[in-house]
C-alpha cells in the first residue's frame, strides 16, 4: 500500500469537489478498490469516501419505485428491499459473504460493473434508472463493456431507482470460492412486457436475453423458454467454462429464475 490523502464529506457537493482533485478516486465499499490498492495495481493520490454522505444512504418506497441510495450496502439491501422487492432483495442477500455484503455498496458495484457481478443483472433486468451527480441514465445506457460504465469523470452514483415488477427472480450459478455468477439471470414482468438481463457470461459484461424477453412476453413460463437455444457467439471462456456451457446455464438460469419468481 502507498500513501494517500484520506478524505470523507458529509454532502454531495463536497464530494464532487474533492474528486476534482488530480489523481482522486471515490470510494464506497472497497471491495474491489481496496485489494487492488494493495497490489499496487491502483495508487490514487486522494480517496474521497462516499459512505459519510447521508442522502447516499437508505431505502425509500416512492409509488411504484424503490430508490436505493448508492452508499447502501448489500446486507441493508437485502433486509429493507425485502417487503417491495422480494427479488431485488434475494439478489442482494446472495451477494459474497456477511463481510462483503456488510461493507459492499450497491453504488461501488456498478460503477465497477465487473463482469460476473450480480446488482448489473437487477438494474438491467429491471430497466432501472442510475441517478448521478450529473444526471439519470437508463439501465440500457449505463452499462458500456467489461468494467466500463457511462460516467464521466469525476461523475458519482448517487441513488438508483427500481420500477418494481408485477413479478421477479433471480437465479445464478455461482463460482463456489467467490460467489460470483458463472451465469446469474434476473427476470422482470411488468405491464409493458419481460425483461430479462445475463450476467457471468458475456464476454462484454450484462446483456439482454432478447429472445427470452419475447419468449416470457407471450407466455410467463418457465417452459416457454424450452424451445429456444442460445448462441455461444460472444460468450466467455475461461476455466470456469466454455461459451456453449454459458450458453446453455442462460437458458437454464433464466428458466429457474422465472420459477422463483
Amino acid at each position: 500500500m502507498h500513501n494517500f490523502e484520506f478524505v470523507k464529506p458529509s454532502t454531495i457537493a463536497e464530494a464532487v469537489k474533492a474528486l476534482a482533485r488530480e489523481d482522486a478516486q471515490a470510494l464506497s465499499g472497497g471491495q474491489t478498490l481496496m485489494p487492488t490498492m494493495k497490489q499496487r495495481l491502483a495508487a490514487p493520490a486522494v480517496l474521497v469516501s462516499l459512505t459519510g454522505i447521508p442522502e447516499m444512504r437508505g431505502v425509500c418506497r416512492n409509488g411504484d419505485a424503490l430508490e436505493i441510495g448508492a452508499a447502501t450496502t448489500h446486507a441493508e439491501v437485502a433486509r429493507e428491499a425485502a417487503a417491495a422487492y422480494p427479488a431485488l432483495a434475494g439478489l442482494a442477500g446472495g451477494i459474497g459473504d456477511p463481510a462483503v455484503r456488510n461493507l459492499g455498496t450497491i453504488g461501488g458495484s456498478l460503477a465497477n460493473n465487473d463482469p460476473a457481478a450480480c446488482y448489473p443483472a437487477a438494474v438491467l433486468g429491471s430497466g432501472a434508472t442510475v441517478v448521478t451527480s450529473k444526471r439519470e441514465i437508463a439501465a440500457d445506457d449505463f452499462f458500456q463493456g467489461l468494467f466500463s460504465t457511462a460516467l464521466e469523470e469525476g461523475e458519482i452514483i448517487i441513488s438508483v431507482r427500481f420500477p418494481i415488477p408485477e413479478r421477479a427472480g433471480y437465479a445464478k450459478f455461482e463460482q463456489p470460492a467467490s460467489r460470483f455468477a458463472l451465469t446469474g439471470a434476473f427476470v422482470a414482468k411488468y405491464a409493458s412486457g419481460v425483461r430479462v438481463a445475463i450476467t457471468g457470461a458475456g464476454q462484454d459484461g450484462v446483456f439482454r436475453w432478447s429472445d427470452g424477453e419475447r419468449a416470457l412476453s407471450a407466455s410467463y413460463a418457465a417452459d416457454a423458454l424450452s424451445g429456444l437455444s442460445v448462441s455461444p457467439d460472444g460468450l466467455m471462456a475461461d476455466l470456469h467454462g466454455t461459451p456453449a456451457y454459458r450458453a446453455n446455464l442462460v437458458k437454464v438460469m433464466t428458466q429457474r429464475a422465472v420459477r422463483a419468481s
